[in-house]
């Protein structure tokens, strides 16, 4: 019997409707598995939280408060009724849910007649999406004769430190988690994306985070595979909604997979396969809406294609960061400050790129963190040094992954004779040593039309 680790995101339990879709499968797969699920929150609702939050700390307005919360209760009260047929379970999971929209209701309280609202806070608020839904599916598993019980991730053993809104989890958290989790009792259902600081502060992991959540929890357990069911049919060459031939990919590696999440493929938390990796546990992404296609696996070792490239990805929210000035040419240094005092901003850099001259350093960072980036390498150099820091916000960052890029000639070649076919100037390019990643920015109008080009160049739909 395997154990698998099945995370289902806000697509996956959008409703009533699709919250039974999950017990279906879980029904499914379970006959032959052990099961530990791992839920996101109903889709949107996060996000909903999160507004409402931020509306309480500027207006204070209590009454439109009040209004959220009848419909965030409506919401989630609907989905009971069409989820679970058995009255006792629903009327049980619904006192769940109401005990802690209530809880939720006095935070936002709170915040109204604060006036502020901390990252603290945000943490604690942007927690009951999962809180809210994990009771309904335990309920939905119920209601279909499987043994279920509903965990936080604090409940499940997962502990952070106190960076509010993009926490780590502790090494003690793969201790903790077996001690709470086993023996396994049914199918249990965990929140995903939250946990508690070593204070007992409520902390999340990031959006995206509960994918983390799922690997820790199957790194944690020796988990067989850990399935992460989405709404595409696994990691694809390229995003549909830009290329319609994008395909599946059947298989990645580790690697592969983290270069396309790094780059903006949005089917994986960029961090979510590093548990896994640490335990060498296979990945798989498979669809929601169809459980029979086997979609991605993602394996410990580079699986090579005949045709080298695996996928193209865009990141759009980024912004090219320019230091120069004739001051920086011999002096020793210059770089390591400049990334020194960036480091101390919490600036995270996304590509490098400097001339020989040594007149210039050009930064990839993401476009939120631009105005903090500027201000930290401002503080930090004088004019005599650095004449100019300047941005360009009108960018995006490309990524051509592809494990079988390592000591294939003239894949580069290939991808910048694509970019001036089709006359889209190259700003910056980056490419590491382990060849399985070409990166390179072009202006953010270009973006969509270099991924198209580069998806035909490389076949990646069968379209060349």
């Amino acid at each position: 019997m395997a154990r698998l680790i099945m995370k289902f995101g806000g697509v996956s339990v959008a409703d009533g409707q699709r919250l039974r879709h999950v017990g279906d499968l879980v029904k499914h797969f379970n006959r032959d598995n052990e099961i530990i699920l791992v839920t996101s929150a109903l889709q949107g609702v996060t996000d909903s939280l999160l507004e409402c939050a931020r509306m309480a700390a500027t207006e204070g307005n209590v009454a439109e408060v009040i209004e959220f919360i009848e419909r965030l209760t409506d919401r989630h009260n609907q989905a009971i009724d069409e989820a679970i047929q058995n009255p006792e379970i629903a009327k049980e999971v619904k006192a769940v849910v109401g005990e802690r929209i209530n809880e939720l209701e006095k935070a936002y309280i709170g915040i109204c007649y604060l006036g502020e609202l901390t990252l603290r806070s945000l943490d604690y608020i942007s927690s009951y999406g999962e809180q809210l839904a994990a009771p309904i599916l335990s309920g939905v598993l119920r209601d279909m004769g499987i043994e279920s019980a509903h965990f936080t991730g604090a409940d499940a053993g997962i502990v952070t430190n106190s960076d509010y809104g993009d926490s780590r989890p502790l090494e003690r958290t793969y201790d903790l988690i077996p001690q709470k989790m086993l023996p396994i009792k049914g199918v249990p259902v965990v929140t995903g994306f939250i946990a508690k600081d070593e204070k007992g502060t409520i902390t999340t992991l990031g959006r995206g985070g509960s994918d983390l959540s799922a690997s820790l929890i199957g790194a944690a357990l020796d988990a067989d595979e850990i399935w992460f069911w989405k709404e595409t049919s696994g990691v694809m060459t390229t995003d549909p909604k830009m290329v319609p031939e994008a395909k599946p990919i059947p298989s990645i590696s580790y690697r592969e997979a983290m270069e396309l999440s790094y780059f903006g493929a949005k089917v994986l938390h960029p961090r979510a396969i590093e548990p896994a990796i640490r335990k060498g546990i296979p990945v798989r992404v498979k669809c929601t809406f169809d459980p029979d296609s086997p979609g991605t696996q993602i394996v410990h070792d580079d699986v090579q294609k005949e045709d080298v490239i695996k996928a193209v990805t865009v990141h759009k929210n980024v912004a090219l960061l320019n230091i120069s000035g004739a001051g920086m040419i011999g002096t020793p240094g210059v770089a390591a400050r400049a990334f020194t005092a960036l480091a101390r901003a919490g600036i995270n850099i996304i590509m490098i790129s400097q001339g020989s001259s040594e007149a210039s350093i050009s930064l990839l960072i993401e476009e939120k963190q631009l105005e903090k980036a500027e201000d930290a390498l401002r503080a930090e150099f004088p004019r005599d040094l650095v004449k100019e820091i300047s941005h360009n916000s009108d960018v995006c960052a490309l990524a051509v992954v592809g494990a079988g890029m390592a000591g294939t000639p003239g894949v580069a070649a290939r991808v910048f004779k694509a970019m001036g076919g089709a006359r889209i100037n190259v700003l910056m390019i980056s490419q590491g040593s382990s060849e399985h990643n070409i990166s390179f920015v072009v202006s953010r109008k270009d973006g969509e039309h270099a991924v198209r080009e580069l998806h035909r160049e490389f076949g990646l739909g069968g379209e060349a």
